[in-house]
């Protein structure tokens, strides 16, 4: 375990636990919403998926660090508020380390804490659903000063933190994909690339009319962090694009922004999926993918209208909606990431669907 400079961190939660542990990391104070992922390994994914941004993650396995920092980056900063793990290795080793974690957190300034019970805090959690907390050091904190700042706690509009600030392109000789960043994974670009798309990256306010004048093959809206209710206006620009005639494919945030867009409804799960090993059936089929997941609302697939989607995928532990196919449109969603990496690669053949819409090879 981490234990430079042996300085006293402290974690506490908005219905007053307090855990004690080391500091890692940066040294500032952070309030966050805290939530839990149960992955085994991909902890630098983890920690740079812009959809983490406004929360501190708690990671179930027990030991994170041991192969150091590696190229495996989901975006070119980690955007977590904050880290909570039980033991950080202290000495990296893997032939691709080009550092460790704790550097890591203290180069972009953002606070951690080891040396907790995180089975504690996930059954805490698991029981009373996902709760504000704050990472501080400050060994004089007030309970009754600190609780009404974490209960006042929103995350706010996070999309706009974590979008890219300019429309990139990355070359293909195949299919255009116009691919609307609400805090995308690299993977999900690179995964359309790899299979010969032309893919350009929009901003995440981009309009509609700027996308569709473009005249792509095919539209991708990608994972993000937040309430998905929260993005008004681009719920507005996404209806544009469904009316249109343009295949579309919507993962994580982009499946429950499609669903609004569409009459539909979204919820906030009691302590969400996070996570490399969630089982989700399609229900065309019957067959169950292990997949990876990272959301805290769910589409509420009784909203939309029968006429409009009809659920295509299903969690199988809690039942809740994983995916629509909507009905007279070349539009499918899913909750869940078919470009898991790491993580179960199960579902990559969602891309291949894609591509076939849009009039390429299956």
């Amino acid at each position: 375990m981490e234990r430079t400079g042996r300085m006293k961190a402290f974690l506490i939660l908005e219905d007053g636990t307090v855990f004690e542990g080391v500091s890692i990391g940066s040294r500032r104070e952070a309030v966050s919403e805290i939530v839990f992922n149960t992955s085994m390994t991909g902890y630098l994914e983890v920690l740079t998926d812009p959809s983490y941004a406004g929360q501190a993650v708690c990671m179930t396995y027990p030991l994170i660090g041991n192969y150091g920092i590696t190229p495996d980056m989901e975006s070119s900063r980690p955007w977590v508020d904050g880290y909570i793990v039980r033991e950080l290795s202290r000495l990296p080793s893997n032939f691709r380390s080009q550092g460790r974690i704790q550097d890591f957190l203290e180069k972009y300034d953002i606070p951690g804490i080891c040396g907790i019970d995180t089975r504690q805090l996930t059954r805490i959690l698991r029981d009373r659903g996902t709760m504000n907390g704050m990472i501080t050091t400050n060994e004089n904190y007030r309970l009754k000063e600190v609780l009404p700042r974490l209960k006042a706690y929103v995350v706010g509009d996070v999309v706009s933190k974590v979008t890219c600030q300019e429309k990139y392109v990355l070359p293909g000789a195949g299919k255009k994909v116009a691919l609307m960043d609400f805090g995308a994974k690299k993977n999900i670009a690179r995964s359309l690339n790899e299979r010969g798309c032309q893919v350009t990256v929009y901003p995440a306010h981009s309009s509609a009319e700027e996308i569709l004048a473009s005249h792509p093959d095919g539209i991708m809206l990608t994972n993000g962090p937040g309430d998905p209710e929260t993005n008004v206006e681009i719920i507005e620009e996404i209806k544009k694009i469904y009316a249109s005639d343009i295949p579309v494919f919507c993962i994580c945030l982009g499946h429950q922004l499609m669903a609004l867009a569409a009459g539909g409804k979204t919820f906030k799960l009691k302590y969400g999926h996070r996570g490399g090993n969630h089982p989700v059936r399609d229900l065309e089929t019957g067959r169950v993918y292990i997949s990876s997941q990272n959301h805290g609302y769910a589409v509420d697939p009784d909203s939309l209208d029968p006429s409009v989607a009809r659920p295509a995928f299903v969690n199988v532990n809690d039942l809740t909606n994983e995916g629509m196919k909507y009905r007279n449109k070349n539009i499918f969603t899913v909750q869940f990431h078919p470009e898991a990496c790491p993580g179960p690669q199960d579902s990559g053949f969602l891309f291949d669907r894609f591509i076939k819409m849009m009039g390429g090879e299956d």
